[in-house]
């Protein structure tokens, strides 16, 4: 292994005994496809992490809240686990450093785009579990989530994302916001999906999430979060 990624297992938090695993997180297809190797790339992996981070992110809560129903703890879950949050913790790992891209991923900017970024992060996840088994997995997220856990659960009686905003804008304006799909990404088994939210005022917020669903309800929280004084902790 490199010196460079014998600083990133610091940063992780584990040494490899297969540094291969990590290598092959770290590598994109598109670098993977320049070099003839198409097979060798970290798509297998994130499908895997994608699993085991839900997995630990879900038995965290389930141990948090002993009291919370099923629903608010898919919210909370979503909350934690989306593409914006997943890229952002890719950077404070500094994973975007040690990416393998190829060329043309390299020049339109790949290396900054939060579908990469969490893809890799989640490819991390699958390679720490191959390596070291659930608890490494486990200790890693609950590492990394430390100052994203919530204090407390929901408050009772609180609606999804859209539900809270279709109620604000039919009172504000008499109307409801509309959502378009406006395309997807990504390997057949995990696609990206953008969505467009146009609230009755006329302001846009896009979205990016692994369902259409999911990413109509970021860009619900998104729109809410821009409507102060309602903001996402109005009820």
């Amino acid at each position: 292994m490199s010196e460079t990624n014998a600083a990133l297992e610091r940063a992780l938090g584990h040494a490899f005994s297969r540094p291969e695993l990590l290598v092959t997180a770290l590598t994109h297809s598109s670098w993977a496809n320049e070099r003839g190797e198409a097979s060798q790339h970290n798509e297998r992996l994130e499908f895997l992490g994608d699993a085991v981070l839900e997995l630990c992110v879900s038995e965290e809560l389930f141990v948090r809240f002993p009291e919370a129903p099923e629903g608010e703890l898919t919210l909370l879950r979503s909350q934690l686990v989306n593409e914006s949050s997943l890229a952002g913790l890719a950077r404070e790992l500094g994973l975007e450093t040690h990416v393998l891209l190829g060329k043309g991923e390299e020049i339109q900017g790949g290396r900054s785009r939060p579908a990469l970024l969490s893809d890799v992060f989640e490819a991390v996840i699958g390679a720490l579990f191959l390596d070291g088994g659930y608890p490494a997995a486990r200790d890693f997220v609950a590492q990394v989530f430390r100052e994203a856990w919530p204090d407390r659960p929901l408050a009772p009686k609180t609606k999804d994302f859209k539900s809270r905003l279709q109620e604000y804008t039919q009172k504000i304006h008499k109307a409801r916001p509309a959502y378009a799909l406006l395309g997807c990404e990504g390997p057949e088994h995990d696609k990206r999906f953008q969505v467009r939210l146009t609230l009755p005022g006329g302001q846009a917020v896009t979205a990016v999430d692994k369902s259409v669903k999911k990413a109509e309800q970021l860009a619900a929280r998104l729109a809410l979060e821009s409507l102060e004084p309602f903001g996402t902790n109005g009820r």
